[in-house]
């Protein structure tokens, strides 16, 4: 009588698999992070430009001379999408809804409208422009929200590729250098009041995409009128409200995207909800709970903070990816569509701020 072979699952097959990842991945990872390590710190010496964008065009530029990336191609693809999924969930830790919520509802009804203002022109001038989809809404949703962070959070959600990440992280940047400079001698020849900084601080806060720049922005003005630091407690508070729109926009879209894939899948009988829906969108929406809920029991900001900064440094590992996964020669023949856009977006959102904060008296 023959004895069935019963397959038998080795104690090593969980650490099997742990090595398998490693030695398929950790070249590429290695990589990205050596690249990290620098454009951390120099971002740090030059807020205003950034450690995602020294990242991504110090991957650009080695990309031109390493080609064949062999071995560390997985893992430099690897980092581009789930060490820069994770970076947005840990950028829920440094949001307190409440605290966001309550002090930025002035500036709310400006928000909504530029944020709105953006994604029209960026949806309008897409068709008008024959800029591709998932460009024009990653420089609209950038534009609107929060910059880098915002099309860290949306790219994924849009299967956006690399090159078109890189694409939208260029524009938002060219044009956040522009407002960190031009927006203090702006605000002064519209001649907001001086002696508060609540004024500049809601125009930065609402019309300058990027938090660096938002902060560089409120702070020239602070040491232009020795306001001390109160134009850029408003800016910082505007902005993060300004913030809370990634949930809402990223949701919108995982649903359209999932409307739109359901039409295909019901022919194929191969659509999921559960596949389509982000699921890193919903842990950055608990992470955010979560602080919320701490800090309202007396738990201190300062225990978030790590994970605040490690929020920033996996964006820039992943933007150091996406710099090496780029085509350089595409992105520049394909790049003054995108430029226009971006431009665009970012005139309507500062004439309509400019607009509602004199509607709203607050200039």
């Amino acid at each position: 009588m023959l004895t069935p072979i019963v397959p038998t699952v080795t104690k090593y097959s969980r650490k099997e698999t742990i090595m398998n990842f490693i030695q398929k991945n950790i070249k590429g990872i290695l990589v990205c992070f050596l690249i990290a390590i620098p454009s951390w710190l120099i971002g740090k010496v030059f807020p205003v430009i950034g450690g995602p964008v020294i990242a991504i065009l110090a991957g650009m530029v080695i990309t031109c001379f390493w080609t064949e990336k062999g071995t560390a191609e997985s893992g430099i693809k690897w980092t581009s999408k789930i060490i820069l999924q994770t970076a947005v969930v840990l950028l829920g830790f440094g949001m307190n809804l409440g605290v966001i919520l309550q002090t930025g509802k002035q500036s709310l009804p400006i928000i909504i409208s530029t944020i709105s203002t953006s994604l029209i022109i960026a949806w309008l001038l897409r068709k008008v422009l024959n800029v591709p989809s998932n460009t024009s809404i990653l420089v609209g949703v950038g534009s609107s929200i929060c910059g880098g962070s915002a099309i860290a959070a949306t790219a994924p959600v849009i299967d956006a590729d690399d090159t078109e990440v890189a694409q939208a992280i260029s524009v938002i940047f060219f044009f956040n250098v522009i407002a960190a400079v031009l927006f203090p001698v702006l605000g002064n020849a519209l001649g907001f009041d001086t002696t508060s900084g609540n004024a500049f601080g809601v125009f930065a806060g609402t019309a300058i995409n990027d938090t660096s720049s938002v902060t560089a922005a409120a702070s020239t003005w602070d040491s232009i009128w020795s306001l001390g630091s109160e134009t850029l407690n408003t800016a910082v508070t505007v902005k993060l409200t300004r913030t809370l729109a990634i949930i809402p926009i990223t949701l919108v879209l995982s649903l359209v995207r999932a409307k739109s894939a359901a039409k295909d899948g019901k022919a194929s009988g191969k659509f999921s909800l559960k596949r389509a829906f982000p699921m890193f969108i919903l842990y950055f929406i608990i992470a955010a709970i979560i602080t919320t809920v701490c800090m309202s029991l007396g738990v201190s900001a300062d225990v978030f903070a790590p994970l605040k900064e490690l929020s920033k440094f996996f964006i820039i590992m992943a933007m150091a990816a996406i710099g090496l996964n780029s085509n350089v020669v595409k992105l520049i023949k394909s790049g003054g569509k995108p430029i226009l856009l971006g431009a665009s977006c970012w005139v309507g959102i500062t004439v309509v701020s400019l607009a509602m904060q004199h509607v709203m008296h607050i200039w």
